[in-house]
């Protein structure tokens, strides 16, 4: 049996988070729900099982998909060694703050009907592609570009944290690629799968603008840009609320099953090069991933530079608005990572430190509130909670964001900082109680001997906070351009 260190003032600190986030986030519906009681109802206008098909499908099919090229990608990764890696591991870790908007932009630019394909294909054939980015396969290809990439940049950490005795000992026994994955890598990467997976999962079901600009019209619609329809070019409310608590209804299923199944890592440590060395075939297989995922995820990004720099980029930086933004952005994004940390670290060490299933379920529930609750609909009912209190909504209007983007950043934070946490309690929790490491004695390295510097070597907090803060720094990129009602 696991002795965890006592920890009972964690606990009540994230507790108390945990209930602050529920009661916001309620407090917020309820004023959407007592405007909606004044309108006529609108419901019947809504098709909402098609709406729940559509949206499952294309959320259901990302995520197995991104978690399948993400762990293809990891492994590739994981196992070359090349010039220049670094920049590439960091190059799809900018997925978390990518905005949906750039990819759907680029896509088109690249498949659209005008597109690079089609002039190319016009010019040497004569004939047309067609226009493959809209309709589901559009879909799925720029929500695979980016929760692929993000997918991948979680299960590389993974897979570096693998102890080298392990691999030394699994290549003394000569194992195979199949082998050693199903050996070594899998057990290192399955304790990330239902945390990762519900992040996309919700992601891919509560995405906007890349169902917007690419989804080609009803039949691709989903819950979330059905409930934007319903808000800001009908105003209706009671169908908005219908939508929007069968969305709440779906995310929080998956949330609460993520947050009572996820196991728990037993592995951590530094990122050293590997000592394995893979065959010939599996090398070259490994170099294909990664250049194909590089091209997927690098093309678009590049097209749509490229058309921003000819398309008159010296005009928008004549413009005061442009430098207005450019300066606000920082500051706002600056202030959204220091509260994410923050509410994180509350949430990771309070769950890290019971071992009871019913408390760490409800502890992690919250650190997904704003992939559950629509986008649209906490906007809204922000401005009417904003506007009951009587209070200028520009004046609350910096407050809101930067409290939207730690939300929005949460799940991520929460994914880096998590297991570390957790980890940390279950294998080093009878020596930590040995020591009478108080709580804070754990970050402070230099006050404790060598061989007991338990937290400093497992959690890397320079490595691990970073991360975490650099994933809520711009997290609203994310959601760039979502239109509010």
């Amino acid at each position: 049996m696991t002795i965890l260190p006592h920890r009972p003032a964690r606990i009540a600190a994230a507790g108390a988070l945990a209930l602050a986030i529920t009661a916001l986030i309620a407090l917020v519906l309820w004023s959407i729900f007592s405007a909606a009681t004044d309108q006529a109802s609108g419901a019947g206008r809504v098709d909402i099982p098609h709406l729940l098909r559509m949206t499952s499908i294309q959320a259901g099919l990302t995520t197995v998909l991104s978690l399948a090229v993400g762990m293809a990608l990891a492994r590739a990764l994981n196992r070359l060694r090349f010039p220049g890696r670094d920049l590439v591991v960091g190059l799809f870790a900018s997925a978390i703050v990518t905005p949906g908007m750039v990819v759907a932009f680029g896509l088109l630019s690249i498949w659209g009907r005008s597109g690079w394909i089609n002039q190319a294909s016009n010019a040497l054939f004569g004939v047309s592609i067609g226009n493959p980015a809209f309709g589901l396969s559009g879909i799925l290809f720029a929500h695979v570009i980016l929760d692929g990439a993000f997918a991948a940049r979680i299960m590389l950490a993974r897979l570096d944290a693998i102890p080298q005795p392990r691999l030394k000992t699994g290549q003394s026994l000569a194992l195979s690629a199949r082998q050693r994955f199903s050996i070594i890598d899998w057990p290192a990467l399955r304790g990330t799968l239902p945390g990762l997976g519900a992040i996309i999962f919700l992601l891919a079901f509560t995405s906007f603008p890349i169902v917007l600009l690419l989804g080609g019209g009803p039949a691709n619609q989903t819950l979330e840009v059905a409930i934007y329809a319903a808000v800001r070019r009908d105003f209706d409310l009671r169908a908005a609320v219908l939508l929007a608590l069968t969305q709440i209804g779906v995310c929080s299923l998956v949330i609460l099953i993520a947050s009572a199944l996820a196991p728990i890592p037993t592995s951590l440590g530094p990122s050293t090069a590997p000592s394995w060395r893979d065959g010939m075939a599996a090398r070259l297989l490994q170099a294909a991933v990664l250049i194909l995922c590089t091209i997927a995820f690098v093309l678009p990004l590049a097209s749509v530079l490229i058309d921003g720099v000819l398309g008159g980029f010296g005009r928008l930086l004549s413009q005061p608005a442009f430098w207005w933004a450019a300066l606000s952005s920082p500051v706002i994004g600056t202030s959204s990572a220091l509260l994410t940390l923050v509410l994180a670290l509350t949430l990771a060490m309070g769950r890290g430190a019971t071992s009871n299933s019913p408390v760490r379920t409800i502890l992690g529930m919250p650190a997904f509130a704003y992939l559950a609750v629509p986008a649209v609909v906490l906007s809204l009912g922000f401005f009417l909670l904003v506007r009951n209190l009587g209070v200028a909504p520009a004046l609350a209007a910096p407050y809101v964001v930067i409290l939207g983007n730690s939300l929005l950043a949460l799940p991520f934070a929460m994914a880096t900082l998590g297991p570390p946490f957790e980890a940390i309690a279950r294998t080093r929790g009878k020596l930590i109680r040995s020591l009478d490491l108080s709580g804070w004695r754990q970050f402070r390295p230099s006050n404790i001997p060598s061989w007991a510097k338990i937290s400093a070597s497992c959690w890397r907090w320079p490595s691990v906070s970073r991360w975490a803060i650099w994933a809520s720094l711009l997290s609203s990129a994310r959601r760039i351009s979502r239109p509010c009602p």
